[in-house]
């Protein structure tokens, strides 16, 4: 193609399409929209080692300043304000537009806000970018207590990080089990055992249905079963909110995000949407999928930069996900919808297993819990569109590498 490429959204997905566009060889203009004032840096430390005060800010960035002068990749400290698809204009919230050949929404996804008595007060905190982060590590000092509301991975990977910095640890979670959502109760009622043990204490089945407080300052939460929390502070994780607004006034089809075809192109070809915001078409799962993870986002850019660099690629990547909690690293492989059979390998009682997931005899995806060896298995065979046997699995005896020749 010719033109410029505008990205807006310069977290893993934004940054990786600029780099392989580069390395690709495109030699037109690719600029950077960003309204975070940061150069585009990683997120998955701002809730583990970052928070712990690992580093400074520099240690986050994926390259320094150099290398975007170098690569002439332009960095845009601005908003997108609104597109105008038939000149191919972006305006920009400072009153500048500027003009694409193709245009890549890469808006990520926003925290989803608490609504309930005093969730505005200055104590009650979120963790998705690097500001709340640094604004976090800050705050937290040995002694404080802490209310985690969410037992998400960000719920959870805060959690382990304060008890590790001596703070006083309560979560919250209305669903029956940690991590509900994304894996299966053999994870769960491990990493809540594992909390538990760190001294974290877990409330399920209930709702925080307000913030106490005395004036501006948090003094505690309030449970929908009557139970109150005592707390200096709390730390909300209920999701997020894929930021679809600006292609959604474009005129663009939106759903649950922006919705794209198998090339991550939109209804306009001349603009695509890739990483937390992209609602993408999965042969490989047969429907529609949105998905928030680093791996998903890095490659949705490498897929695009390939076709806007001549190739024709269709994106149905194997979805992987971890999670760092403790001592503890959780992996993930495929995707484990609608499974119903879970065969363990590993020893639970040493902290080292994996659960094998599978829809009848099918595998559908591998969590590991400090294995990484059946993780990267998993991601191999997965990949491949190979499994092995529920049988196979459980026989500790069984060469999982046998598989993949």
């Amino acid at each position: 193609m010719t033109g410029s490429v505008i990205i807006v959204g310069a977290g893993h997905a934004g940054f990786q399409l600029a780099a392989s566009l580069r390395q690709a060889g495109f030699a037109e203009r690719i600029a950077l929209i960003n309204d975070e004032g940061h150069l585009p840096y990683q997120r998955p430390p701002l809730s583990k080692a970052y928070l712990k005060g690992t580093g400074g800010p520099e240690t986050l960035m994926f390259r320094p300043d150099k290398f975007y002068q170098d690569n002439k990749i332009e960095l845009i400290t601005d908003r997108a304000h609104a597109v105008d698809r038939n000149a191919r204009k972006l305006a920009l919230a400072s009153g500048t537009s500027l003009d694409y050949g193709h245009l890549v929404f890469a808006t990520g996804a926003r925290n989803r806000l608490l609504d309930i008595p005093n969730a505005k007060l200055d104590a009650v905190r979120y963790l998705r970018i690097l500001d709340e982060s640094q604004a976090l590590r800050d705050l937290l000092a040995p002694g404080m207590r802490v209310v985690v509301i969410g037992a998400g991975f960000i719920g959870l990977e805060f959690a382990a990080t304060a008890r590790a910095k001596g703070l006083e640890v309560d979560v919250v979670e209305l669903a029956s089990r940690v991590m509900a959502r994304a894996v299966t109760a053999e994870i769960s009622e491990f990493s809540q055992a594992r909390q538990g043990s760190a001294g974290i204490r877990i409330h399920l089945g209930v709702q925080v249905t307000a913030i106490e407080a005395d004036g501006a300052k948090v003094t505690g939460v309030s449970l929908s079963n009557g139970t109150h929390i005592p707390a200096d502070l709390v730390v909300v994780g209920v999701g997020v909110l894929p930021n679809v607004e600006l292609a959604a006034e474009a005129g663009l089809p939106v759903a649950s995000g922006i919705i794209v075809d198998e090339h991550l192109s939109t209804a306009d070809p001349n603009i695509s949407a890739i990483g937390d915001c992209a609602l993408y078409t999965s042969k490989r799962f047969g429907g529609s999928l949105r998905l928030e993870s680093v791996q998903n986002a890095t490659d949705h850019a490498r897929c695009v930069a390939s076709r806007l660099t001549g190739k024709t690629e269709v994106y149905d990547g194997l979805p992987w996900f971890w999670s760092d909690q403790g001592p503890d690293k959780l992996q993930m492989a495929g995707l484990t919808t609608g499974y119903d059979r879970v065969v363990v390998r590993g020893d639970r009682a040493q902290g080292a297993f994996s659960a094998f997931c599978y829809r009848g005899d099918r595998l559908l995806g591998i969590e590991s819990v400090n294995r990484a060896g059946d993780h990267m298995f998993g991601r191999r065979l997965l990949g491949a569109g190979g499994s092995i046997t529920p049988e196979q699995a459980a026989d500790a005896s069984f060469d999982l590498k046998s598989a993949l020749s």
